[in-house]
């Protein structure tokens, strides 16, 4: 009885070891399969993923993306690219994210309501320590929101510059908003200022010394402890100006720029304008391209300098994607050194890499030098309301438009700007 005994202790001690070594073919492992064979796609294949990209680079990004998938010939993948205009890429995605992109881009002021709606998947623990060393502080920071990571940068500061014809305008001119209009003028050019539109208008209550520092739970815009005077002294400067140059002074979207400076037409001879058009305004002006930071303004006496907002773009991965640790890696592959390289060559984006903005090609770019200058001097462009843009913008549209440019009209004109802004 007792070697009986024995022997069914035996069989059942067995039997329990086989069981923790997984002889159960039902229990369940938390460990990824990537954590053990170096599969960055923790076992998913035959992978479809849709990618949204701006207009500009969607031919660029579907090269990119061709790339990454010959580096991965051992798995199955296919990658649709469409055109999403970053702007518009978060509503976009929330009206239905099992419907939108894997991984999109988008400007960095929709990060916190892509959070608060759940949309986005964080950066992944096996990139995250990369991304953060590898890109600009402020990169990382704009695509961080209470101390989580939810995108890759993609573009460094993305910001305002001033671009200027060398024929029309001088270096010492462009250092000056006074000196610029006096050279357009003199020259019978137009100088290009979309103060209609919130995104550049902005620049004039910030020269005021206003800035953006958060939402509140509601989503309520939230400004520093501004001078409401000293907003109005810039404002009341910038309507001078407008009135006194009318014949020089044109509203118009940064695009209008390039354009205006092409031989065939040489309307323009000035204007406030982002990387995104440098490539077309360099191949108009050829060697008359001149690129600087924002210039200064007087204001009662004092030359001070223009602030702008600055911003980023960022790539997502949708927290609904079918294939999450593909669009992970992909994510990370199409904001690496090398993808950042052939966007500032080929669209002139500044880029957030660390390694490529210490590169000859961005150290010999003028307008990305004073991209990067202008950043000390500009307001970040995170945590914005959805009802500052058009508010502030008709606020500054109202500098040159009425005809009563007098402190009290300017100061309605801020109060009722101010009031939509807070959605009071």
């Amino acid at each position: 009885m007792k070697k009986i005994l024995a022997l069914l202790l035996a069989v059942l001690m067995l039997a329990s070891v086989l069981v923790a070594c997984g002889g159960n073919n039902n229990t369940t492992n938390d460990t990824k399969s990537g954590d053990s064979n170096g599969d960055p796609f923790y076992g998913e294949d035959n992978i479809s993923l849709l990618v949204w990209a701006p207009d500009a680079i969607v031919s660029l990004t579907k090269e990119l993306c061709n790339d990454f998938i010959a580096q991965y010939p051992d798995k199955t993948i296919t990658i649709d690219v469409q055109a999403q205009a970053e702007s518009e890429a978060a509503t976009q995605a929330m009206n239905d994210l099992d419907k939108a992109a894997d991984v999109f881009g988008f400007a960095c002021d929709q990060l916190t309501k892509l959070v608060q709606a759940k949309a986005l998947a964080p950066v992944v623990d096996d990139y995250l320590e990369d991304v953060k060393s590898r890109n600009t502080d402020f990169s990382v920071s704009v695509a961080t929101k209470e101390n989580t990571v939810y995108a890759y940068p993609e573009t460094g500061e993305n910001g305002l510059y001033l671009v200027y014809d060398k024929s029309v305008v001088t270096d010492e001119d462009a250092k000056t908003l006074e000196g610029v209009l006096a050279a357009c003028q003199k020259a019978g050019r137009k100088f290009i200022f979309n103060v209609g539109d919130g995104f550049s208008g902005g620049a004039i209550p910030f020269t005021g010394g206003m800035s953006l520092t958060g939402l509140t739970e509601d989503g309520t815009q939230i400004f520093n402890d501004y001078n409401k005077d000293e907003v109005l002294d810039s404002m009341e400067a910038f309507s001078a100006l407008f009135h006194q140059y009318s014949d020089t002074f044109m509203d118009a979207a940064p695009a209008r720029i390039a354009s205006g400076m092409d031989p065939a037409e040489l309307t323009v001879g000035a204007g406030f304008d982002g990387s995104w058009d440098t490539p077309g305004v360099t191949k108009a002006l050829g060697d008359n391209f001149g690129a600087a930071k924002l210039p200064t303004i007087n204001i009662k006496g004092t030359d001070k300098q223009i602030y702008c907002f600055n911003g980023g773009k960022l790539i997502g991965v949708n927290s609904h994607s079918k294939f999450p640790e593909a669009s992970q890696v992909l994510a990370n592959y199409l904001t690496q050194a090398a993808a950042q390289t052939k966007r500032m060559e080929s669209n002139g984006w500044l880029p957030s890499n660390k390694e490529v903005q210490e590169s000859d090609a961005v150290k010999n770019s003028p307008a990305l030098n004073a991209l990067s200058e202008q950043t000390q001097f500009s307001v970040p462009m995170t945590d914005v309301a959805a009802t500052f843009w058009t508010p502030i913008g008709t606020m500054c549209a109202a500098l040159y438009k009425a005809d009563d440019n007098s402190r009290e009209a300017l100061s309605a004109e801020f109060d009722k700007a101010m009031a939509n802004v807070l959605d009071e």
